[in-house]
């Protein structure tokens, strides 16, 4: 199991475009993906919903987790790109 804890770079935090933009690339993964703040349960990172039901603000820690063939490719890549300010990026 590859597993990365993150601190989320957008200044609105995983709400509206930058959610989208991680749910979609998470998506495209050969792994499922799974988010969570620091210390609760994950919740599958493919779903927008779910990911906005986690209400994650700019700086907040966040634990990535992937099972399987390419998980830590996986990981590192959503890593990335929740070091980024996604919102910025427009």
């Amino acid at each position: 199991m590859a597993e990365r804890t993150v601190t989320v770079a957008s200044k609105v935090g995983l709400h509206a475009r930058p959610a989208a933009l991680f749910t979609q690339d998470a998506a495209k993964l050969p792994v499922p993906v799974t988010i969570a703040r620091v210390g609760e349960e994950p919740v599958d990172g493919r779903s927008i919903l779910f990911v906005l039901t986690l209400g994650i603000g700019h700086g907040e820690q966040v634990v990535l987790r992937a099972e399987g063939e390419g998980a830590d490719a996986a990981v590192d890549e959503l890593a990335a790109l929740l070091g980024r300010d996604l919102d910025a990026e427009g």
